[in-house]
C-alpha cells in the first residue's frame, strides 16, 4: 500500500494525534504511521465488568489548558468532570498515611495552619521549611536537580517526603537527576523574582484556587479523548501495525513501513520517543541521533485491583498516596480511581491502582502478572486493610515510556534543534523533547504541525510558478 501526502506523522500517541488533527483542520493531507495495533500511546482506558480503568495517565491538568481546550474542540467539553470531593492526597511515612497539607502547591505550603498541624513532618523539618523565606536566591543560573533545589531551599526532610515522591515521582524519575529548568521553571522564576517560594505561592494561592480542583477527566477514561481524535481524522489517516523501517530522501521523504506500506511525504513529523527517533535518524545524521539517544527513559507498571467495598477497611477518602523512596522502594504510589473520579466502579465496589518501576526499580517489569498482583497486595494490605483477594486484577506494562528530562536537558534540546535545522522538512515532537505531560504533548504536537505547515508554505511560495494554484490552506 502506498500513499502520497503533504505530511507523514510517525507515531500515533497523543502528540502525533494532536499534530495530525491540527494538520487536518488546516486542510493539509497527512497520514499517521503507528507501530502498535492501536493509536493513543500510553493513554488506554478499558471497561471491564462495570469498571473503567485508565491503564496509563488518568487526568488532565487544568492549569495547562491545551488538553482541556482540545476536548472542548472535539465536543467533549460537557463530559469533562473534576476530581471528586474530598480532594485529599496522602504521603506514606513510618507505615502511616499522612494528609498532604491543604493549600499546598505540589507540596509547597501556602497556608501556615494546615502546614503546622500536619503530622507529615517533624518539628525540626517544619522549622527548616519555614526558614525558606530567609534563604537568599541562588546567584548561579546553571541548571540543578530537583533534589539540589529543594534541599537548598527547604531542607533534606522536604526533599525526602515531598520532592522525591511528588515532584520526581510524577515523572517516575530520580530526584537527584531531574532538571528544575526543564520541569519546574516557575519554581525558579518564583525564587528569582520573589526570593522565596513560600511567599510567592502564598501571594498567588487565591488566584490558582478553583472549586473544580486541579484536574479533570472523562467518565469513560482518557481514551474518550484519543478516540474522538481518531474519529475527527479522515478515514484511512491512521495506519496501525505500521512501524517505520526507514526514511529516505529529503522532501519528498520516502518512508517504508511494515506490511508493505510506503508513504511519500513533503514533510515528516517524528512523534515518537527520543530513543525511537535516534533509531530512525542514525543513518541520516549520526550526531543528531546520538543527542536523541542521550535522553533517558524509565519503565513503569500499573496494577489495577477491584474489591467489594466492605473488603477494604480504609475509608478511601481522597485520591491516593505516594511512597517516598526512603519508606518502601518497591511501590511508587497508589490511587483510588473510584474515589478520585465518578463513574469508575459499580455501586458497592472500589477500584484502585498501584504503581511500580520508574528509575527507582528498573527491573519491575520483569515480574509476571501474578507476581505483580502479589506485590501490589503485599504493599497495599497493611496500609488499606484489604480483607480479600481482588475481584478483578489487571497488569499494564509501559516499557521505556517515561521521558527523563534530566539536568542539562534544555541545552541538549537546543543542540537537537540546531542539528535538526540541517534537515529541512523534518520535525520532532513528543514527551522526550519539550514537555512530558498530556497538555504539553498536545500543545507541542499542534505547534509542531503548524511549524511543518509554515515550512510547506514557505517552500511553495519559494518554488511555485506564478500561475500555479496554491494547494495548502492556512487559517487566517
Amino acid at each position: 500500500m502506498s500513499a502520497a501526502v503533504d505530511v507523514a506523522v510517525i507515531g500515533g500517541g497523543i502528540a502525533g494525534l494532536a499534530a495530525a488533527y491540527e494538520l487536518t483542520r488546516r486542510g493539509v493531507s497527512c497520514v499517521v504511521l503507528e507501530e502498535s495495533g492501536r493509536a493513543g500511546g500510553v493513554i488506554l482506558s478499558e471497561r471491564i465488568d462495570g469498571f473503567t480503568i485508565d491503564a496509563g495517565p488518568d487526568a488532565l491538568l487544568i492549569q495547562k489548558p491545551a488538553a482541556i481546550a482540545l476536548c472542548e474542540e472535539l465536543g467533549l467539553g460537557e463530559r469533562l468532570v473534576p476530581t471528586s470531593l474530598p480532594r485529599f492526597a496522602y504521603i506514606l511515612r513510618d507505615e502511616r498515611l499522612h494528609v498532604l497539607p491543604s493549600g499546598s502547591v505540589l507540596g509547597i505550603p501556602t497556608r501556615p495552619g494546615p502546614f503546622l498541624a500536619t503530622s507529615l513532618f517533624s518539628w525540626r523539618g517544619k522549622l527548616r521549611m519555614g526558614a525558606e523565606r530567609f534563604i537568599p536566591p541562588r546567584a548561579d543560573t546553571a541548571d540543578e536537580s530537583i533534589g539540589s533545589f529543594m534541599t537548598r531551599r527547604f531542607g533534606i526532610e522536604a526533599t525526602r517526603y515531598l520532592a522525591e515522591p511528588l515532584l520526581a515521582g510524577i515523572h517516575a524519575g530520580d530526584v537527584d537527576r531531574l532538571s528544575m529548568k526543564a520541569l519546574f521553571p516557575r519554581f525558579l522564576e518564583a525564587e528569582r523574582k520573589q526570593g522565596s517560594l513560600l511567599e510567592a505561592f502564598r501571594r498567588t494561592a487565591h488566584a490558582r484556587s478553583t472549586a473544580e480542583g486541579a484536574f479533570k477527566s472523562l467518565p469513560g477514561g482518557l481514551s474518550e479523548m484519543t478516540d474522538a481524535l481518531v474519529a475527527a481524522l479522515p478515514p484511512g489517516t491512521i495506519r496501525v501495525d505500521a512501524g517505520v523501517l526507514g526514511i529516505a530522501g529529503a522532501g519528498p521523504f520516502e518512508i517504508e513501513a511494515a506490511a508493505g506500506t510506503r508513504v511519500s511525504a513533503r514533510a515528516a513529523i517524528l512523534a515518537v520517543p527520543a530513543w525511537a527517533a535516534a533509531d530512525l535518524l542514525r543513518g541520516r545524521d549520526a550526531a543528531l541521533a546520538a543527542l536523541c539517544g542521550e535522553i533517558r527513559y524509565a519503565s513503569a507498571m500499573t496494577v489495577a485491583l477491584a474489591f467489594r467495598r466492605e473488603e477494604v477497611a480504609h475509608p478511601l477518602n481522597g485520591s491516593g498516596f505516594v511512597v517516598p523512596r526512603v519508606e518502601a522502594p518497591r511501590m511508587l504510589a497508589a490511587s483510588w480511581l473510584s474515589s478520585k473520579w465518578p463513574y469508575r466502579a459499580p455501586a458497592g465496589r472500589v477500584l484502585m491502582r498501584a504503581f511500580f518501576g520508574g528509575m527507582r526499580d528498573p527491573d519491575a517489569l520483569q515480574m509476571s502478572d501474578a507476581q505483580a498482583v502479589d506485590r501490589a497486595m503485599e504493599g497495599l494490605t497493611p496500609i488499606l486493610g484489604l480483607r480479600a483477594q481482588p475481584l478483578l486484577a489487571r497488569v499494564y506494562r509501559w516499557p521505556r515510556a517515561n521521558a527523563q528530562h534530566e539536568v542539562g536537558h534544555l541545552d541538549r534540546l537546543a543542540a537537537i534543534e540546531a542539528a535538526l535545522a540541517r534537515h529541512p522538512g523534518l520535525f520532532l515532537t513528543g514527551s522526550g523533547f519539550r514537555g512530558v505531560g498530556i497538555p504539553d504533548c498536545v500543545a507541542d504536537g499542534r505547534a509542531t504541525a503548524r511549524a511543518a505547515l509554515d515550512w510547506l508554505h514557505n517552500r511553495v511560495d519559494g518554488k511555485r510558478e506564478a500561475n500555479q494554484p496554491r494547494t495548502l490552506h492556512r487559517e487566517p
